[in-house]
């Protein structure tokens, strides 16, 4: 009896250290991924992933983020409080002990969390360690606790500093300006979309997140309060919003599966492309891994039992390959996992072998079931099958063609491409030019050495309203492709893309700084996202920055990107000087556009990145897609920003 008790008592003895933190301030990139914009929003996920294990343990149901008015972050739960008694290891408060010793945490100990996310137990001290200062406050056994720290040191002894009938603990941090020197200026959306997808995959728990920084029209901070009692079954819902299903349910399943929970929910769209997002203990494994092997076998084998016991493949030519089970479809699957194998420090791909059966067996019977109840469902999504197969068949000539005219494939370049004469790819970049005109005035503005120019007439295909082979036998999308050296398509996974022979590093998307040239560059990211999405997550594509005004007085002359910067440089040259507003690249001449967008000891690039591919993928299709009310809903709320970061 007493061995029992013992188990599911959380105290000071359930935490362990594993080793020091010294490397960590010296080497922050090993814990966090990076000490950009990514890696500084990280620190807010890992604080806020150990309320979420408690959270999964069954010990907390509510959550409050805020970002506060002076650009910290707090985040705090009603869980158990971490333990504040006497470490008999470290000689310390267990809290110290969680909050200064890398490797120290519940996490490690199998009897206070069966599973859990952040990475590997370091999450909370490398937060810690990588904050100007933080506080940390429990509420445990009718007590109030309190800790500061700095760049990961206590500055005193967790004292008593009141009572309460509250419990939980409150986590406060400054994020270290001398460490992430980029920015510490924490995005409302990005963590807004972090707080949505968390609530919905560990439903019945309530997120409410607040930014300090910013009052509504009414006066109120701005807030939002994210609950999920569906778990995935929403968050399908939610993500193809902006689709047409073909059949009229989500197929979903939530249970055990040889003692890994398995949560599965996926629905078939009209669209083309294949849409499917896996995690793990709450991490968004973007590389998938073994449970979306595991989901894979099980859906492909099911249909295909189903399919050729339906006799509607009887007519067709040629084998159903797998891609054409997954055309329109958007699935999500989320497992827990006790003792998760990653590969990579940052969770991007599951390793571990046993997980594959009991998802694929899981979704499996979950198809099964479904397939036999709703015979016209099952009906459609054979059919949607069949069309895939034929489309893929046309898309391969179509992709074949493609190959033949890449630069390795011996068809030499476009005849629009102006090269570089530098041959490292990490060395030479490619502008993506809106339009002939600011083509040629890019052509005579570049450094020949590294820099190549690929004129793009008018607007390129929507690939998001395309089928595949339309797709590929676009001229504009084939020169791209080939100007790029890359070919798609493996005997593995024909959307593989080959980036070994991608020929320049740095691909940057240069168009007007007005509604046509913001179009242009959101048809083009949709290409890539689609497409070429490796090209975006290896942070090979860029956004110019040309400028909107010149203002001139005299010999004197100032660029403006922004009425802000147009007004000030006005205001030093005495307020009466001469303002040209660009409306497009061509009305800069070669040294202007040189100067202010091309040399690269001056110009602003943007690189796009993928802060959460669900979230990017449900713009994409917005923005992109047949639904008109939703992008006038999104376009009325984010005019005035004008500023769309995939």
């Amino acid at each position: 009896m007493s061995e029992e008790v013992n188990k599911h008592n959380y105290s000071a003895d359930s935490i362990q250290a594993l080793e020091g933190m010294e490397h960590v301030r010296m080497r922050p990139s090993m814990y966090i991924g990076d000490v950009g914009v990514r890696g500084l929003h990280h620190l807010v996920y890992e604080v806020v992933d150990n309320s979420i294990d408690e959270a999964m343990g069954g010990h907390c149901d509510t959550i409050g983020v805020w970002i506060n008015e002076d650009g910290s972050i707090t985040v705090e739960d009603n869980g158990r409080g971490i333990p504040v008694d006497l470490h008999k290891k470290e000689g310390v408060s267990a809290l110290e002990v969680v909050m200064t010793k890398i490797g120290a945490g519940g996490k490690f100990d199998k009897d206070s969390y069966k599973v859990s996310g952040g990475l590997h137990g370091v999450g909370v001290s490398v937060v810690n360690a990588l904050s100007n200062h933080m506080k940390s406050t429990v509420f445990r056994d009718g007590k109030i606790y309190e800790q500061e720290y700095e760049k990961g040191k206590a500055l005193y002894p967790v004292k008593q500093v009141g009572e309460t009938e509250k419990r939980g603990t409150r986590q406060t941090f400054y994020p270290d300006d001398t460490i992430f020197t980029q920015t510490t200026e924490f995005s409302y959306d990005t963590l807004s979309a972090r707080m949505r997808e968390l609530s919905f995959l560990n439903k019945g728990i309530t997120i409410t997140f607040t930014d300090k920084r910013e009052k509504d029209k009414d006066g109120n901070f701005v807030s939002e309060l994210f609950h999920s009692d569906e778990g995935l079954k929403e968050y399908i819902r939610y993500l193809d919003g902006n689709r047409e299903p073909i059949i009229s349910h989500v197929i979903s399943m939530d249970h055990e599966k040889g003692e890994i929970p398995v949560e599965v929910a996926l629905i078939y769209n009209t669209s083309y492309t294949e849409n499917i997002f896996s995690y793990v203990n709450n991490i968004n494994t973007h590389e998938g891994g073994t449970h979306l092997q595991g989901f894979r076998s099980g859906l492909t084998r099911t249909l295909k039992k189903y399919a050729d016991a339906s006799g509607m493949l009887d007519k067709l030519k040629f084998e159903i390959a797998g891609d054409d089970f997954r055309e329109g479809l958007t699935a999500i699957i989320s497992v827990k996992v006790a003792e998760p194998q990653f590969e990579g420090q940052t969770k991007t791909k599951l390793g571990n072998r046993e997980v594959v059966s009991p998802v694929s067996q899981a979704v499996s019977e979950m198809l099964e079931n479904y397939l036999e109840e709703n015979p016209n469902d099952a009906r459609i999504i054979i059919q949607k099958v069949i069309l895939a197969a034929q489309a893929r068949h046309a898309a391969k000539k179509a992709r074949e063609m493609v190959q033949r005219k890449t630069v390795m494939g011996g068809g030499g370049l476009p005849g629009k491409l102006s090269d570089c004469s530098e041959q490292d790819p990490a060395k030479c970049e490619v502008y993506l030019v809106e339009g002939d005109s600011a083509g040629g005035t890019a052509k005579q503005g570049r450094d020949r050495n590294f820099q190549a120019i690929l004129p793009l007439r008018g607007k390129i295909l929507n690939v998001e309203k395309a089928m595949q082979h339309k797709v590929f036998e676009n001229e504009e999308i084939r020169n791209i492709f080939t100007a790029l050296g890359v070919t798609i398509g493996t005997a593995e996974d024909s959307k593989a893309l080959n980036l070994e022979k991608l020929r320049y590093h740095k691909v940057i998307i240069m168009c007007d700084a007005d509604v046509d040239g913001s179009h242009i560059a959101t048809l083009i990211l949709t290409f890539f996202f689609r497409f070429m999405r490796e090209l975006i997550e290896d942070g090979h594509v860029y956004i110019a920055a040309p400028p909107l005004y010149l203002v001139k007085k005299g010999n004197k002359k100032e660029y403006a990107w922004n009425d802000v910067q147009r007004d000030q440089a006005n205001e030093r040259m005495g307020g009466s000087a001469a303002i040209q507003r660009y409306k497009g690249l061509g009305e800069m001449n070669a040294e202007q556009l040189w100067e202010t967008t091309m040399d690269p000891n001056f110009r602003t690039l943007r690189q796009v990145t993928i802060d959460s591919l669900a979230e990017a993928d449900r713009i994409f299709s917005m923005l992109m897609g047949d639904e008109v009310p939703p992008r006038r809903e999104f376009i009325e709320k984010n005019a005035v920003y004008a500023n769309i970061d995939a």
